[in-house]
């Protein structure tokens, strides 16, 4: 329970369809204060009293370092645009928290996702599912495993936002109207360079090159570039400019025009699997390749070493190092990986 409405909405729904429901709060973030009464588990505990639960709180700020902060400032230090919310899904709130739920006694996870959970009878296996509403959340969970998957529980799939407030208010939730975060939970005020500076990252300034290798002006440091961008580069060209490649060895980035933001293919390392133990050998999928991003069809190769190419029907814009892909039929989440590089390259698997 991290003291939001989607979080408390779920315990209120499963303490009404009759389980027996423990609250944790985790305690993740690095200044994360255990007693601090304006705090997310003092919101939590109020929810908890409010429903006639018992609530925990459980210290996790030296996991949630190790597993996903280390992992985010190293990514964007290599020039890479991690995506945290993915791996702290996996490493952390059906990693670490299943572990505790298990030792508590618990039968499984449930949380604040807006995602669905099925088991196909035919193979055994768990499958992850959209869920049928504007807030689905199933590309932030592709990486969870089959034990991962078997064990959690996600209350809201059927519901839109506006019902689950509806919802907590009815109930009388003290935290009913509290407004949703948008930013990454641990960069304060989402500002990326003041947080890795503070993790020891010194952003130093290097060139911005052409697609000829031309050097075009100065760069302000890696960290605040992203593939993709157009805006805030500091520099004007006179035409539309885009980041097309960022190398943290040459502390060099590439910038382009018009039409060069777009990727006919990529490929993903670190893919997780979820309907099959073994993929097919080439399978059609519509895939996901930014939280945002519509799904754009395309043919996908597995690879050796947990590696998969994406060959797009039509270019896409930003297909972005360090970002997942994620594969879909229809609603059922096929898997999906971390985009390394173009076709050919070789990818790090950040979550085995």
């Amino acid at each position: 329970m991290s003291g939001g409405v989607d979080s408390s909405a779920a315990a209120l729904l499963l303490k009404e369809q009759g389980y027996e429901v423990l609250g944790v709060t985790l305690l993740l973030r690095p200044d994360a204060v255990p007693d601090d009464p304006a705090g997310d588990a003092a919101d939590a505990r109020r929810v908890a009293d409010a429903l006639g639960i018992e609530h925990r709180t459980v210290d996790l700020r030296e996991t949630f370092r190790r597993d996903v902060i280390e992992y985010f400032t190293a990514e964007y230090a290599a020039g890479r645009t991690p995506n945290p919310c993915v791996a702290c899904n996996r490493r952390i709130k059906f990693g670490a928290m299943l572990d505790l739920a298990l030792e508590y006694g618990c039968d499984g996870v449930a949380t604040g996702h807006y995602a669905r959970v099925e088991r196909d009878p035919a193979s055994g296996r768990w499958l992850l599912l959209r869920a049928p509403t504007p807030k689905d959340q199933s590309y932030v969970l592709y990486q969870l495993t089959q034990r991962q998957l078997s064990r959690a529980v996600f209350p809201l799939a059927a519901y839109a936002k506006p019902e689950i407030r509806a919802l907590a208010q009815r109930a009388g939730l003290p935290v009913a109207n509290r407004p949703d975060s948008q930013e990454i939970c641990f960069v304060p005020g989402d500002d990326y360079g003041a947080f890795l500076q503070s993790r020891g990252i010194r952003p130093a300034p290097g060139s911005f090159v052409g697609l000829d290798g031309e050097i075009l002006g100065t760069h302000k440091g890696i960290p605040f570039y992203t593939v993709g961008q157009r805006k805030g580069l500091g520099i004007s060209f006179g035409r539309p400019m885009y980041v097309t490649k960022i190398d943290a060895v040459r502390n060099e980035i590439t910038l382009g025009p018009e039409g060069s933001q777009y990727s006919a293919s990529a490929v993903v390392s670190g893919v997780n699997w979820i309907p099959w133990e073994t993929p097919p050998e080439k399978l059609r999928a519509q895939v996901k390749a930014r939280y945002q991003a519509r799904p754009a069809a395309a043919e996908i190769t597995p690879l050796p070493d947990g590696r998969a190419l994406i060959r797009f029907d039509e270019p896409q814009r930003a297909v972005t190092p360090g970002q997942s892909a994620v594969f879909y039929d229809g609603d059922l989440v096929l898997g999906g990986g971390v985009i390394c590089e173009k076709e050919g390259e070789q990818g790090v698997n950040l979550y085995q």
